[in-house]
């Protein structure tokens, strides 16, 4: 740590008549990661994005009655740095997370699927509170990140068994036309990744072909392709879910809408970065799983979902193309 950073300091003092509203600006302090150097004086790492947020908060604050300055500032020396740095620890957060995805393993099991994606939803959240305010990540944020990937897992296995493993292997470039008219065979009680890439198949690659639903990985016909299953045609390699291979097999990664979806997918799939369409898609995904007991049948339903969901991403990327215009 050989540099010294740069500081946005808030200095405050909340209405003292309205207690609703020093409640809604502590806690946007909170929210926001910031460190109580003292009663009053509010410290955050500068960005243009954090500082703009301070001065909204600050607008605020003296809008109801307070008073609030911003300001910025560099570390005096190393010493300084270090004692600022602490302020951000948030190993206390983390080991909180790790306790509390401990206790959420024990109930696993027994639980409703619509349960447990809440639960998912829950954990999901919190962790992502505490990266969203770590600044300075240590020891404490790889030791969480070990803990949620290993928590996903074990509920990935509860709930759809036979989850693939990633593959370590190139991805080949594949022609189109040999890949019509052909069986494409997945695990039963299609799930996210599942479901999108038989849209993507049907959609994308092979409009006549048929889809089975295995019982077991091992059910799967030797002139079938497999997807989405440890020893399919199409699985997760790498840091790649299955939708991904499939547009990276056949060429279709310079389609924009079909990127967003993939991002979509990823991150329900396996986690990563946020994407605001995933919740809303994992709640209509939940509840057509849970009316529609055939796949072919959700496979229709959740396929229609998916073009509107690309009709709407690929206007938003011809806007951009032009400017903004229609």
């Amino acid at each position: 740590m050989n540099t010294l950073s740069t500081w946005s300091l808030l200095v405050l003092a909340l209405p003292t008549e309205n207690a609703t509203a020093r409640m809604r600006f502590w806690r946007a302090l909170k929210a926001k990661g910031c460190a109580v150097l003292r009663d009053g004086i509010y410290l955050l790492p500068f960005t243009v994005d954090r500082e703009t947020a301070l001065r909204d908060l600050a607008t605020a604050i003296g809008e109801s009655g307070g008073t609030a300055h911003l300001l910025r500032a560099p570390s005096l020396d190393q010493e300084q740095e270090a004692e600022f740095r602490d302020l951000f620890d948030r190993s206390n957060d983390y080991d909180a997370l790790i306790s509390a995805l401990s206790d959420a393993r024990k109930i696993v099991f027994g639980q409703a699927e619509t349960e447990l994606r809440r639960l998912m939803r829950r954990l999901r959240k919190d962790y992502e509170s505490i990266l969203a305010i770590d600044f300075f990540p240590t020891e404490a944020s790889t030791r969480a990140e070990v803990a949620w990937q290993d928590f996903v897992a074990h509920v990935d296995t509860v709930m759809s068994p036979g989850e693939p493993h990633p593959a370590e292997r190139a991805i080949r470039t594949l022609a189109l036309k040999d890949y019509r008219g052909r069986t494409w065979a997945t695990r039963r009680r299609i799930w996210v990744d599942r479901v999108a890439s038989a849209w993507l198949i049907r959609r994308f690659i092979d409009p006549d072909g048929r889809f089975i639903w295995l019982t077991s990985p091992d059910a799967c016909p030797s002139d079938a392709l497999g997807f989405d299953f440890d020893g399919a045609a199409f699985t997760h390699v790498g840091e790649r879910v299955t939708f991904e291979v499939l547009m990276a097999s056949f060429n279709l990664e310079s389609d924009p809408a079909l990127l967003r979806l993939a991002a979509m997918v990823h991150a329900l799939d396996v986690g990563g970065a946020p994407v605001p369409e995933a919740i809303g898609f994992e709640a209509i995904m939940a509840g057509a799983r849970e009316r529609v007991a055939d796949d072919d049948a959700l496979l229709d339903e959740m396929s229609r979902v998916l073009d509107s969901m690309y009709t709407h991403f690929a206007a938003i990327a011809k806007s951009a193309d032009h400017g903004g215009r229609p």
